[in-house]
């Protein structure tokens, strides 16, 4: 069965959807990930674990997937070229109006949100009270990295475009990654691992930190070496999280 909103015809929107319909909107982002992987990478992660899921779970959840939303905040890679960010007030007004008229064109009463970017993150966890107060819509967010529970060896934690995001996107667009890209001169600093600790991880502490910044990340890329990744990693990470949104799908 297609389970494309898009490839609804008006009339079936009333016959193919009710109101325990799960519409499933990915959202990811543009921004700078290395020179080895793309800047619609999260939109990418985003995109492809949705498609998986619905082909998973579509029928046994009435999964339906909605066209992607490319960009997100991603200010803390602007200082790079090719980034696209937009800020806090656009995205919500954004959400709360593409949620308000899938709430008023559709009998759809379930929304799950497959977040691919972690700097949305914060944001969407606000949003998802209004939306789900506003549009009477019962409103999850899932962020599939995040839901995996594989634990590489790694010398560094990952942020960004290193050691498994790169893994997941050799699993989910091989084409799109190109690590002949990375100088031959690069190499991970151990010394970021305690600046990262700080700036990015510590729960008790918020900095506005920049991947351009060369105390946690080199050429943009925040975590172990991306030449370590690997296909069978990406889909292990992927598994995992397909298993733990299982629980999600039946709370929803």
């Amino acid at each position: 069965m297609n389970r494309w909103y898009g490839s609804l015809s008006a009339p079936e929107t009333a016959t193919q959807l009710t109101e325990r319909s799960v519409l499933c909107l990915p959202i990811g982002s543009y921004e700078q990930h290395g020179p080895h992987l793309p800047l619609h990478t999260d939109t990418v992660i985003a995109t492809q674990f949705t498609n998986r899921l619905i082909d998973r779970y579509g029928d046994q959840h009435d999964l339906w997937a909605l066209p992607a939303l490319p960009y997100g905040l991603s200010l803390e890679h602007s200082w790079a070229p090719g980034t696209i960010s937009l800020r806090i007030g656009a995205l919500t007004t954004l959400l709360n109006a593409i949620v308000g008229e899938f709430a008023r064109a559709t009998p759809a009463r379930r929304l799950l949100i497959v977040n691919g970017h972690g700097g949305n993150r914060g944001v969407l966890e606000a949003v998802s009270y209004e939306l789900q107060a506003t549009h009477q819509m019962r409103v999850c967010v899932i962020h599939p990295s995040s839901l995996s529970t594989v634990h590489a060896a790694s010398a560094l934690p990952e942020i960004h475009a290193g050691m498994k995001e790169t893994s997941i996107m050799l699993a989910l667009a091989p084409g799109d990654v190109h690590l002949d890209r990375l100088p031959e001169t690069f190499g991970v600093d151990p010394a970021h691992r305690d600046e990262i600790q700080r700036l990015v991880l510590d729960r008790g502490t918020t900095w506005p930190w920049s991947s351009g910044d060369d105390r946690i990340a080199s050429l943009g890329i925040s975590g172990d070496d991306p030449r370590l990744a690997s296909a069978e990693l990406g889909e292990a990470i992927i598994a995992s999280a397909f298993d733990a949104s299982k629980q999600v799908l039946q709370h929803l």
